[in-house]
């Protein structure tokens, strides 16, 4: 089930909320009632996509809680790491078989030139977030962060609707307080109207910014071999502000269904096109993955190594963008992506060592284009199609300017072709492209406008309009980007 489906607005949601709130209200059982409602509702929202799939969350939450149960029981000294190592290797295993199975033996047919047949796996939906989350668990009950936990609350703490496809990633000790909190059992307007408002702001980036620029980003990379330069450049850019109103989107209306129910979840997305460099780029998109990424990979590869050296934490941040990258997907395309990453990261780390600082336009416009061009990569379902774009984008295919888009003397001069007039979807796309940049880099984020919104008529109006503006384009109803990964 989608968060922008007719279905989830219309029937999953308001009837998820009014049984939770009505089954709140039950003074001596009403915790556990309402937690038990919201795993079920959850579960079904889950398994909406495919039944089959609920067999493999249900099977990770059971075995998860079995391993962390008896380690919270304080077991004997000699197998507390050996039962920590059983349930890292559980998760790992689980996600690297739905996940990497596939690439891993297409890549081994490669290598040694045979044709192993292999039944192809299919991804379950959300697999990624729930097991990372798993494993922060496990890792804080190895560590005596967590106390003694029951079932019910773990399930809801793995499966809560609002966050469990595509994050974002949440410790226990974030949200579990929240829920067993007497007064987020009650009905508090406050909270419903700012839950409300953000909602609707994700599924208007979602819907008619997102989906919109989908279909020329999907036109673009499915035929990437006769790009000249504005096509190549309207492609990658229409890509770039996809991925950038889709994920921001989403994690728009995770926190707003949250705030339905009570529950602040973390910030996820902080105007990551603003960061003037990659480090600071990573601080702002995906917050929460990134936070990850830092405390459990790059934090304990960097404790391995001989001693802490620059030379040794470059090296650690490198592995660490490789591992990131390939955890969006299984495919060389997304090591690439890390790859990259992890260089201008270090190259980032040596400029600030050495104190060389760019004046703040020239950093963010530079990072911007980094971030463009790698999204390319990230997109691309071959690095030939992306080198293609690439080749139109740096004028290394023949440089065709649209007729009337300046001077035809200046085109000659200039030893550009002069092309045929922008047609009315090319005219659209580039109003497109101007205006979400203008949205991206002067407009207040969605975070910003929360802490300044006020329920007032004008505000209540204005958010009916775009809400009905987004009932029209349910009708094309797409999954967000990182229910892939």
């Amino acid at each position: 089930m989608l968060f922008n489906s007719y279905i989830f607005i219309f029937i999953f949601l308001p009837i998820t909320f009014v049984i939770h709130y009505l089954i709140g209200k039950h003074e001596k059982h009403g915790h556990t009632l309402s937690h038990s409602w919201l795993i079920l509702a959850s579960l079904f929202f889950y398994g909406y996509w495919n039944f089959s799939y609920l067999s493999i969350i249900i099977s990770s939450i059971i075995i998860n809680f079995l391993i962390t149960h008896y380690l919270i029981s304080k077991p004997h000294a000699k197998i507390k790491k050996p039962l920590f190592l059983l349930g890292l290797s559980f998760n790992l295993g689980l996600l690297g078989y739905f996940k990497y199975k596939n690439f891993f033996m297409e890549n081994m047919n490669l290598l040694l030139n045979s044709d192993f047949h292999f039944t192809h796996v299919l991804l379950p939906l959300g697999i990624s977030f729930f097991t990372l989350q798993q494993i922060a668990y496990l890792v804080d009950v190895y560590e005596g962060l967590v106390k003694k936990t029951p079932f019910h609350k773990y399930a809801l703490f793995v499966c809560f609707f609002p966050q469990l496809i595509a994050g974002p990633i949440v410790h226990y000790k974030e949200v579990m307080p929240q829920f067993d909190d007497d007064k987020n059992h009650r009905f508090n307007i406050k909270n419903i109207n700012l839950g409300i408002f953000v909602f609707i702001l994700g599924l208007a980036k979602k819907v008619l910014l997102a989906d919109t620029f989908a279909i020329w980003a999907n036109a673009g990379f499915n035929h990437t071999d006769t790009f000249h330069f504005f096509q190549a450049w309207g492609t990658s850019l229409s890509y770039t502000m996809q991925l950038y109103f889709d994920f921001s989107g989403y994690s728009d209306m995770a926190i707003g269904l949250g705030l339905l129910f009570n529950i602040k979840l973390p910030k996820n997305f902080d105007s990551p096109f603003l960061a003037r460099n990659i480090i600071d780029f990573w601080t702002k998109w995906h917050i929460t993955l990134s936070q990850f990424i830092t405390t459990y990979i790059f934090t304990p590869l960097l404790k391995a190594m001989p001693k802490f050296t620059f030379t040794n934490s470059m090296i650690s941040i490198f592995i660490t963008m490789c591992i990131a990258g390939l955890w969006h997907g299984a495919a060389w395309t997304f090591v690439l992506y890390g790859a990259l990453h992890g260089v201008i990261i270090i190259i980032n780390h040596i400029m600030k060592k050495r104190k060389i600082k760019l004046p703040k336009f020239w950093a963010i416009f530079i990072t911007f284009q980094f971030i463009n061009i790698v999204f390319t990569i990230f997109r691309a379902e071959k690095l030939e199609t992306a080198f293609n774009i690439f080749k139109g984008m740096f004028g290394l295919t023949y440089f065709k300017i649209p007729k009337g888009l300046i001077s035809e003397e200046l085109i000659l001069k200039s030893g550009a072709i002069i092309g045929p007039h922008m047609n009315n979807d090319q005219n659209l796309n580039l109003i497109f492209i101007i205006v979400s940049l203008y949205i991206v880099f002067k407009l207040k984020n969605s975070m910003q406008l929360m802490q300044e919104f006020k329920p007032q008529t004008k505000t209540a109006l204005f958010m009916s309009f775009i809400f009905v503006l987004c009932l029209f384009g349910l009708n094309r109803v797409s999954d967000f980007i990182y229910f892939n990964f």
